[in-house]
């Protein structure tokens, strides 16, 4: 289900929501990561945006 646009407030500013795409997306592009990495990371370490910036890092750091 979408978000409400109507409500104003942050309170899910700290985690990325792996059932909406366009999060994945944007998560994935600002990480130069796939949105099939940030899915496979959101399944094996949570939505936690801080932990998952980590993981992507050093995702990337890898390659």
């Amino acid at each position: 289900m979408a978000d409400d646009k109507s409500k104003r407030d942050f309170r899910d500013r700290d985690r990325v929501s792996a059932g909406d795409d366009y999060e994945i997306e944007f998560f994935a592009q600002q990480n130069g990561i796939s949105a099939d990495q940030v899915r496979q990371l959101i399944k094996n370490k949570g939505n936690d945006r801080a932990t998952l910036a980590e993981a992507a890092r050093a995702l990337r750091e890898r390659k």
